[in-house]
């Protein structure tokens, strides 16, 4: 018998506002140090008030209407009891029945199927998104367990999608694109390894043909995209394995991922929604949405990565490989941007036949391809080599787009250029400074090279011989030979003109 996989997301975001979910407690606690950022409030101290942080609320609902949900316009929090070393109040307050943000969905890469429609070949529908407050942190050391209450009470989103997902491929795909999207609203730092977004999986399998939901598994402690995507594997060969048996799960239940070991560990028995006994928090008012509040929240809206990639195809003729990897960073998309009008403005006053539009569109393409070559495969190299971020080179847009231009114009060779690209990130220098001053202009001149060219000719018999023999990979030596003479100087294009004419 063949089984479908069945599996749905819970993801959790933490918010990066500059205070607590319902207190004014600094929101940086994972910077500090244990129990420095707390107060009565995020304690749970007796006879304390919440405050809601409207930020928050204003966030939620900008990823709400990013997914494309229904907007609540009416909202309140519950309360959620449970009890738990890292949960100070004895209940946490959440959302239950009235979450801020009901339905939308997420179109993703087929991961299995080839890319086209540049990449948004399925929907994954979201349930719902609603608010509430973090835990706090257990610290587990030898034979002792520390809590940490600096994360208690910072405002956490969380994201509940339909059980749309069909394989592991498929939520690591989702869970990659959600936080692209999360990072260009500018709402969270989303990274995983640090806890500012986690995700729970819920999965279940069935015999193809059957409509039926059988008890789910639900998998934590996933902090990696290739975490969730290895448990969700294991956790289909250990369940198959069940069904073949004839002991399909009976009861739904809460597993641990242990990467080590790369297998899923029992936890305890998956509580329903009556254990939590949930009623409208008593200390805070309902929540109204109206039309005004409504229209703030949808002008700050920003592209969306999906659009973003599609627009930087359209208008700058890049390939989908280029689109995708240049608006993984929505900095870098900018930077991006800023680099190519700077050339744009460059080619305007050049002293080129035709229009403005009708010099971009004849250039355009060669030099977009420039600039994603330098950018995708030169500047982040030194970027990851360096571990920083974008905002954080001395290159600025105008200095970076100069460079492009004297590379497009070979005024200075590939090689060379990766050295002057070095300087520049180093030190911040121009790049014609940096040119002028180590003496790596291209040499161009007709009489200087072919003097080099007859000395490699003359000095290399045996290589001619080969060449003109039709060993046509001698000639490449020939180059390689003029190269090194000329420091790296030599233009590639006029010394293979020039040695073709003589042999």
């Amino acid at each position: 018998m063949k089984y479908e996989t069945i599996i749905g997301l819970e993801i959790h975001v933490q918010l990066k506002t500059k205070s607590k979910m319902f207190c004014s407690c600094d929101n940086t606690g994972e910077e500090q140090k244990p129990n420095a950022t707390i107060c009565p409030i995020c304690t749970g101290q007796p006879g304390v008030l919440p405050v809601i942080n409207q930020q928050a609320v204003d966030w939620t609902i900008l990823i709400g209407l990013a997914l494309n949900g229904k907007i609540a316009r009416f909202s309140k929090f519950d309360r959620k009891n449970y009890f738990y070393p890292d949960l100070p109040k004895g209940y946490q307050i959440s959302q239950y029945d009235l979450p801020l943000v009901n339905g939308g969905y997420l179109e993703i890469n087929d991961p299995i199927k080839s890319l086209r429609d540049h990449g948004t070949s399925k929907k994954i529908r979201i349930k719902r998104i609603h608010l509430e407050e973090d835990a706090a942190k257990l610290i587990h050391q030898k034979d002792s367990t520390f809590v940490d209450f600096n994360r208690a009470g910072t405002p956490l989103m969380e994201i509940v999608t339909e059980p749309d997902i069909k394989t592991p491929q498929e939520a690591k795909a989702f869970l990659q694109e959600l936080k692209l999207i999360i990072r260009y609203q500018g709402v969270s730092w989303a990274d995983m390894e640090k806890g500012h977004l986690r995700c729970d999986a819920n999965i279940s399998l069935r015999p193809i043909g059957e409509s039926k939901i059988y008890p789910k598994i639900e998998i934590k402690n996933l902090n990696s995209f290739k975490a969730v995507e290895r448990a969700l594997e294991y956790e289909i060969k250990r369940q198959t394995k069940l069904w073949e048996e004839g002991n399909p799960p009976q009861k739904q239940e809460t597993r641990g991922w242990d990467d080590v070991k790369g297998v899923t560990v029992e936890q305890r028995t998956k509580e329903e929604v009556s254990d939590y006994r949930y009623f409208p928090e008593p200390d805070l008012p309902p929540l109204k949405i109206d039309k005004t509040r409504l229209l703030r929240i949808k002008r700050m809206k920003r592209e969306m990565p999906q659009a973003k990639r599609k627009r930087f195809i359209k208008e700058y003729n890049f390939s989908l490989e280029e689109a995708k990897l240049l608006t993984e960073d929505r900095n870098l998309s900018y930077y991006t941007e800023q680099v190519i009008s700077e050339l744009r403005a460059w080619l305007s006053i050049s002293e080129l036949e035709g229009t403005e539009e009708e010099i971009w569109q004849q250039n355009k393409r060669k030099l977009t391809k420039q600039v994603a070559n330098w950018i995708i495969n030169r500047l982040g190299k030194l970027l990851s080599e360096n571990n920083i971020n974008i905002t954080k080179i001395k290159i600025n847009p105008e200095s970076f787009a100069k460079f492009i231009s004297l590379i497009y114009q070979n005024k200075i060779s590939s090689k060379l250029a990766q050295q002057v690209l070095e300087k520049m990130f180093q030190t911040g220098a121009d790049s014609e400074y940096i040119i002028e001053g180590e003496n790596l202009e291209q040499v161009s001149d007709e009489k200087e090279l072919n003097a080099i060219v007859e000395k490699i000719i003359k000095n290399n018999p045996k290589v001619i011989e080969d060449y003109q023999k039709g060993k046509t990979n001698a000639l490449q030596f020939l180059i390689g030979q003029i190269m090194k003479e000329s420091k790296g100087k030599a233009n590639p294009q006029l010394i293979t003109k020039l040695l073709k004419e003589k042999l």
